[in-house]
């Protein structure tokens, strides 16, 4: 005797189709589904549960034999229509996944909103943890059977949704048509003439004959319309110039670094030219920088950086400051750099700081130390990070169209919290009282202090870092240079035999750029020895309970936060108090590589 369905409330009621699930029917049952939820309503709850589907793909470009070595246009063509042919490979497969994903959804089970879609390789180079591939019944399936509540049936009705729409935006590599390592004269063949999108609108498969010199951005509108989503790609462009412009350059043409963007029929909607170079002859630096937003029908207004600009105010800060820009799209040709600058690990923090989501692509080059693409937002991570494959790597992912940062000071930990009251009583320099079963013992903050340990130098990125080393299982430390003191409250449930140390850096870093940074550290070390504080390790063990803080003279603070197996964590907490920035941290699953506070002082720069 079959049950009979529980009634569900008339708010959430949902059309059921029986028989043969035809895509008209697929969709005719979704837009059931749609207006029985109010979709389309503008209310707060349907802006809180609303999602898009993201791409971002991590490629391994076909590179020039000799990059400085003179070619002609169409050697130049014939080398990037092969990496031109993967980008269409992968704007297909990512179509055809979010879609095959969306019937598998209908018919059988589904993945939790929020999971990758498609995403191969192990779970611990991928951030596809166990949990990420478990499936679930079919929410329609629970409706009809009355198994599901209200709510949660709601946000799957909306991930469905997004899912038969497929992926509406994809995101690809700096550098990963051309290549790198030219100079000013050989790359000039691999170079698209640009004409400014906010003069001129132009579709490129439509109008391929408009202008010359643009192959490149041809082949790429037509894969935005052949895929039927939003396209960010990263090519050379050229821009003539006269002799009477005083910055023109003596070969007459500006050469840049260029990203476009293309809406889902192929239309390019914008470009943003790189400003803070790295190390690259052959491209100019705009002579004023570029601040792009496009807009979007599926999750509103984005913002636009090349690689090296996510540590500079000029573009990232001015862009973040429109309020209206929750989402990053970031092509990028990162080289890992650990323990504080690796690809992911920087991505993260820009995620995290600023309540924003980021979609990260960058190359892929083991060799050259080039690995590490995401789609980010404060809470949540899908990353690729791989030393060891050759291949490339697509992430398809839900985003929240207005993602959720992580939860500040106001009543985000109770302060009979043990740790957290003990660094509230610490940080006030107020006497701090523990009561065991017999009496109550009081402490001044600083006699935490008794056993000081030595303090010492190491080399961190280059930088001299001042550090004490953290020993036993538990303590207070205090390490300072120039103005900042860095502060760390720590229990360790087990101690290891590894070395970990605070470190402190208050300065203007002079290597492979210059900026003016203030950090604060918690890093695994290489060895034993004090001298391998710093040095770039990706595996360990130890586990910790900690506030980090200090009395950072910025408000711009990334938090850098890396586990063993390049696995990324989000804290528990962030905040300011008491004038100084701090980090929290409980219960982490894997050993502890970094976490660190990068703080950037533009305006030392």
């Amino acid at each position: 005797m079959s049950r009979r369905p529980r009634p569900m409330p008339s708010r959430f009621m949902v059309c059921i189709m029986f028989g043969a699930l035809t895509a008209p029917a697929l969709f005719l049952l979704l837009g059931c589904s749609a207006l029985a939820l109010g979709v389309g309503s503008g209310s707060q709850e349907r802006r809180e549960t609303e999602y898009y589907v993201a791409a971002v793909y991590e490629h391994r470009s076909v590179l020039s034999q000799n990059p400085l070595e003179l070619s002609s246009r169409q050697q130049a063509l014939e080398l990037m229509k092969q990496n031109l042919d993967v980008y269409e490979q992968q704007v297909i497969a990512a179509a055809q996944k979010a879609r095959a994903a969306f019937l598998s959804c209908l018919r059988a089970s589904c993945s939790e909103p929020g999971e990758t879609l498609g995403s191969q390789g192990p779970p611990e180079k991928s951030g596809l943890l166990p949990a990420m591939t478990q499936t679930r019944a079919s929410p329609v399936v629970e409706a009809f059977n009355g198994t599901v509540p209200p709510q949660h049936l709601q946000a799957h009705l909306f991930w469905l949704l997004h899912l038969s729409m497929g992926v509406q935006i994809i995101v690809f590599p700096e550098d990963g048509i051309h290549g790198f390592n030219f100079t000013r004269t050989s790359i000039y063949p691999f170079l698209d003439f640009m004409p400014s999108p906010r003069m001129v609108r132009w579709n490129p498969c439509l109008e391929p004959f408009r202008f010359n010199d643009t192959e490149v951005l041809q082949r790429l509108s037509c894969m935005a319309m052949k895929g039927q989503m939003f396209l960010v790609a990263n090519l050379g462009t050229k821009q003539p110039c006269l002799h009477s412009d005083p910055e023109c350059p003596h070969d007459g043409r500006y050469q840049f670094n260029t990203n476009v963007v293309f809406s889902n029929n192929g239309t390019l909607v914008d470009r943003y030219r790189k400003h803070n170079l790295y190390f690259e002859a052959a491209f100019d630096s705009p002579a004023t920088v570029d601040l792009i937003t496009f807009d979007t029908p599926f999750a509103g207004k984005f913002g636009m950086l090349t690689c090296f600009d996510i540590l500079f105010f000029d573009p990232t800060i001015r862009l973040l400051r429109d309020s209206e820009v929750k989402h990053i799209v970031y092509p990028t040709a990162w080289m890992n750099q650990l323990p504080l600058l690796a690809a992911i690990e920087i991505q993260k923090a820009l995620a995290t700081a600023f309540s924003v989501s980021v979609l990260a692509a960058n190359i892929h080059h083991p060799t050259l130390g080039m690995t590490g693409s995401g789609i980010h937002t404060p809470l949540q991570s899908f990353w690729y990070h791989d030393m060891d494959n050759p291949s490339g790597h697509l992430i398809i992912a839900q985003v929240a169209t207005n993602p959720l940062g992580l939860v500040g000071t106001e009543n985000a930990t109770s302060e009979t919290d043990p740790s957290h009251s003990k660094f509230l009583k610490i940080l006030s320099g107020d006497p701090y009282c523990e009561k065991d079963a017999q009496e109550v013992h009081c402490d001044e903050a600083a006699k935490w202090n008794m056993n000081v340990p030595p303090t010492f130098h190491s080399e961190m990125m280059y930088d001299n870092f001042t550090l004490v080393p953290v020993w036993g299982k538990e303590g207070y430390l205090q390490v300072c240079s120039n103005s900042l003191c860095c502060h760390l409250l720590y229990e360790r449930p087990t101690l290891s035999q590894e070395l970990y140390a605070l470190g402190v850096f208050d300065g203007l870093h002079k290597v492979h750029g210059t900026y003016y940074i203030q950090v604060c550290a918690l890093v695994k070390c290489g060895g034993p020895g004090f001298d391998t504080c710093g040095q770039e390790i990706t595996e360990a063990q130890g586990l910790f309970d900690f506030h980090l803080w200090g009395n950072f003279s910025t408000s711009y603070i990334f938090p850098l936060f890396l586990t063993s197996g390049m696995t990324l964590d989000t804290p528990n907490q962030l905040g300011w108090m008491n004038d100084h920035y701090f980090l929290r941290k409980s219960g982490l699953s894997s050993g502890l590589v970094t976490a660190a506070l990068y703080g950037r002082l533009y305006e030392r720069d």
